[in-house]
């Protein structure tokens, strides 16, 4: 096992290189956004080196194999200018969410609300709600993949709380820790990899790398929750903050500009303080790390803070407006001295 490890690592490396060098599966298309931070023709392979580590975490369940499949190829089409439309795409999502909600019995059980959990002791109901969850968490990973290392040094710092707090013992993903956890050790260092690799600006993640990690990660979150009742659900929105919350903000940010939350733009948090850095550091690769790693440093630090004290809701609650406060007030700090769409 340990020499297919290094080997799917080397391959990685290799074919990261090779892509880059021949131009496969470029980045370029031409779309403004996609320019902001990356210069052309980096290879969109990240997602393609995830599917195995991703699938082996639960390989004797083929529901799973089939979503994780179905969410990659989504994205593959949708990095190869297959799906154009927004809408479209964003259509498909909810179809494959769906069917992932329901083939995979995701529940989201408490949120330690009363009226809202007897809400959610209806099935239906709570099906609607956990597909529009997901939709948030994986629509919010891709806005936050902007820059280079952000969502990939994020998502890994989210499974280490996970692991350093031991609520992924308790669950029902017995495959996390077969031979000595040699698995989750699998995806880990896979993610460590492509961090350094996409910090390097040798690959990205695209939207098939960004789609299946984001849900991945999401399915974790719901199956602790699940597994562990006693914490805090606040603990996990905590964990996953930062991306949904990114996303929600888009949206009424775009509604109020009357701009379609569906097109993506270039008025992102992370892509103005990219913005601030580039016009310090003149390199777009430097200022683009800079940038990622300032925000991963921070969130962090709140992942961190929140991990103290999971069974804590008031805790929990404080940590998620203190993030929301700094993260607003931030932006429009930042965006003060842009114009409005």
């Amino acid at each position: 096992m340990l020499y297919f490890f290094l080997l799917y690592f080397l391959t990685i490396i290799f074919f990261a290189i090779y892509f880059k060098k021949k131009k496969y599966l470029s980045n370029y298309s031409g779309d403004n956004h996609q320019l902001f931070t990356n210069e052309k023709n980096i290879p969109l392979v990240g997602g393609i080196f995830l599917v195995i580590p991703i699938l082996s975490i639960n390989y004797n369940n083929i529901f799973y194999i089939l979503i994780i499949l179905s969410i990659f190829m989504l994205g593959f089409l949708s990095d190869r200018k297959v799906i154009i439309s927004a809408k479209q795409r964003f259509l498909l999502q909810i179809i494959i969410i769906f069917f992932s909600v329901i083939f995979l019995d995701l529940r989201i059980l408490s949120s330690r609300i009363l009226f809202f959990d007897n809400l959610l002791e209806l099935l239906y109901f709570n099906i609607l709600f956990t597909c529009f969850c997901l939709l948030i968490l994986i629509n919010g990973s891709n806005f936050i993949d902007g820059l280079n290392g952000l969502l990939l040094i994020y998502m890994t710092t989210v499974i280490y709380v996970l692991l350093d707090t031991s609520l992924l013992l308790d669950t029902n993903v017995k495959l996390l820790f077969e031979s000595d956890g040699k698995y989750i050790l699998f995806f880990i260092i896979t993610l460590i990899v492509i961090t350094i690799l996409n910090l390097s600006n040798s690959l990205l993640l695209g939207d098939a790398g960004a789609y299946i990690l984001s849900f991945f990660v999401g399915y974790l979150i719901i199956i602790c929750h699940n597994s562990n009742p006693d914490i805090s659900p606040y603990f996990f929105i905590t964990l996953l903050w930062y991306p949904c919350y990114e996303n929600l903000f888009s949206i009424i940010r775009k509604l109020k500009n009357k701009f379609s939350p569906l097109v993506p733009d270039n008025n992102h948090l992370h892509q103005l303080i990219y913005q601030r850095f580039n016009k310090i550091i003149s390199d777009k690769v430097i200022a683009n790390n800079a940038s990622s790693i300032l925000m991963s440093i921070i969130n962090g630090i709140i992942l961190l803070l929140a991990a103290r004290y999971p069974y804590e809701s008031s805790y929990q609650i404080k940590i998620i407006l203190i993030s929301i406060f700094l993260y607003t007030s931030t932006f429009f700090i930042l965006n003060s001295s842009k114009s409005k769409y």
